[in-house]
């Protein structure tokens, strides 16, 4: 009995192994040595959420950057500050050998009371990991 090329690839390919996807990506600190951050990969479903989240925001911080008062200004950048705040959230899911005032740092304390340094790292690699250009970073 003769075995089809079909039949004879399928075969080949139950041998393989399956391929191992990590939906993390851990990270050494650059701006604390000794610390590792955990930020999450993007997909499909993530990307869904993350600009359902921003996207009212984003809105607004456009429109207000547009206007001519300063308070308006001070209203888009005090909104830009709370789309990083929601980057941090979504993106960032650990943090290791860092600690903020004695205890463990955690997601939520790197962002409220953490290095503004590590905190602008993080975000620069989550955004980087979201394969984000410069200019819609920036929105």
């Amino acid at each position: 009995m003769q075995i089809t090329a079909e039949a004879q690839r399928t075969q080949r390919l139950e041998k393989e192994e399956s391929v191992e996807y990590c939906s993390t990506v851990r990270m050494e600190a650059r701006s604390c040595p000794g610390a590792w951050y955990t930020i999450t990969r993007m997909s499909l479903g993530r990307r869904i959420e993350l600009t359902k989240r921003i996207r009212e925001i984003s809105r607004k911080v456009e429109f207000l950057e547009a206007g001519n008062d300063v308070r308006e200004r001070i209203e888009a950048a005090t909104l830009a500050s709370e789309i990083d705040r929601l980057y941090l959230e979504w993106g960032l899911t650990g943090v290791q050998g860092l600690t903020i005032d004695g205890a463990p740092a955690t997601p939520e304390t790197v962002a409220s009371a953490g290095p503004e340094e590590l905190c602008r790292e993080i975000l620069a690699a989550i955004r980087a990991e979201c394969g984000l250009t410069e200019d819609e970073r920036k929105n």
